[in-house]
Order: structure tokens, then C-alpha cells, then sequence
């Protein structure tokens, strides 16, 4: 029996099982209902999450392979760790959350259009508000030249987006986030789907089961209360 894809309920959250998303093309689940917090919060958790252009309806996604970085298996180059001890950056957490995802808006419609919508961004905004979107800002000389953002509800970090506009802040972004969690004894993060840039971060691709089932387990953690709350973080490098 072939597979098919699924649409949504406008007013009900709950998504069909994953496994039961198309091979072609790969990880197309559903289609259909909203951006709303308590839709996404239960897509995140169920391995699950957004992506579509601004001409589409919302679609949702659960790929066959998926890419993650264990958070062990980071790569950290030598050039990046002289690079770093040689600039004055400043990291932070969750103190420019819009300016970090709006910086991550532009650089890709300037590079290649951008599945960052703007009903994407005010979605990731209520999410934020909500405590659920967190942001990792580096800045330099009082300005901020690069970040990420994500989500995370349990012990994965579900990274989103990032920017750089200052050679190598997104990776320093990228090293802030995994000592943070490591820190707090956090699981993995959740890559989505691999690239190059990735892939040289340390990133592997693992089947779907798998992936799930990391999930299961990461969902049993509780996040620290204060684990997100705006400051600035001091020695995250070392």
C-alpha cells in the first residue's frame, strides 16, 4: 500500500507517526494546521518540525536519516581555538533572540532565499516568549556579528538557524552551545538535515529509528530552570 501524505486539523495538534512519512520526497509527513506554540512544542517532541517556502502551505518533516552532533564529537578546529583567544568576542545567551533569527532571515535571502518567513519569525518569537526558543548571540565591539537559535524542550537541542557576518562567529556560536550543554548535562542536537558546514562541526546522520528513539530518552530530561535565563557567559571556552 503506498504512503500518503497527511493533512493536518486546523483547531487539533496532534501529527501522524513519523515513520509514516514519504521516501519521496524524503520526510514529507504532513501538511496543513498553524504555527502555533502548542503545535510545535508537540512536533519538536515527536521529531517532527516545519519547513516550506513563502509561496507554500506549512509542510512537515521527519527525514529518513537525520543529522545530529553528539555532543562529545564537536569539532574544534586549532585555527578556530587561535582564532578565538585572539578577539575580544563577547557571548551571550537569549539577549537578542530577534535580532539573532532576523540576522539569519537576511543572510539567507541574500545568499539564497529563505524558508525564514516571516510567519516562521513571529512563530519562533512566540516561542521565545514562551521560554522554548533559545538564542546563542556573539558580538564584537558592541555589535553582534553572528548567533544561532533553536529549540529546546528537553534534553536536545533543535538547532534552526545561524549567521555569521564576521569570519568564524557562527562556529564560535556553535562551541558556545555545546559547552553549555554539556554543562548541563544535555543530550545532543538536532541538526535536521546534513551539509558540508555541518558535517565539518562533527555532525553524523543516524536512520529515523534511531533518531526516535534518542528522543524517548532525551524527552525523560529536566531542563534546569535557569538554563536559558539572558546573561552573558563568562570562560565558555574553556
Amino acid at each position: 500500500m503506498s504512503k500518503q501524505i497527511y493533512q493536518l486539523c486546523p483547531t487539533k495538534h496532534g501529527f501522524p507517526d513519523p515513520q509514516l512519512a514519504l521516501k519521496d520526497p524524503d520526510g514529507l509527513l504532513a501538511f496543513g494546521g498553524d504555527l502555533s506554540t502548542q503545535r510545535l512544542k508537540l512536533a519538536y517532541k515527536s521529531g517532527i518540525f516545519p519547513w516550506f517556502s513563502e509561496d507554500e502551505p506549512i509542510m512537515w518533516w521527519s527525514p529518513s536519516t537525520r543529522a545530529v552532533i553528539e555532543l562529545d564529537n564537536f569539532h574544534i578546529s586549532k585555527s578556530l581555538k587561535k582564532y578565538q583567544k585572539k578577539k575580544n568576542f563577547k557571548i551571550s545567551i537569549n539577549t537578542q533572540f530577534e535580532s539573532v533569527i532576523e540576522g539569519c532571515q537576511q543572510q539567507r535571502i541574500d545568499q539564497e532565499g529563505t524558508w525564514i518567513t516571516d510567519e516562521m519569525k513571529h512563530a519562533y518569537l512566540s516561542l521565545h516568549r514562551s521560554g522554548i526558543a533559545h538564542s546563542i548571540e556573539v558580538t564584537f565591539e558592541n555589535n553582534l556579528v553572528g548567533g544561532l537559535y533553536g529549540i529546546m524542550q528537553n534534553g536536545t537541542f533543535c538547532g534552526e538557524s545561524m549567521f555569521h557576518t564576521m569570519t568564524n562567529t557562527s562556529k564560535l556560536a556553535s562551541w558556545a552551545l555545546v559547552n553549555w550543554l554539556k554543562k548541563h548535562d544535555a543530550h545532543f542536537i538536532d541538526c535536521q538535515l546534513t551539509n558540508p558546514y555541518l558535517t565539518s562541526l562533527g555532525a553524523t546522520e543516524i536512520t529515523r529509528s534511531d533518531f526516535l528513539a534518542k528522543l524517548i530518552l532525551s524527552n525523560k530530561f529536566t531542563m534546569p530552570s535557569d538554563m536559558w535565563k539572558p546573561q552573558q557567559l563568562e570562560n565558555i571556552y574553556e
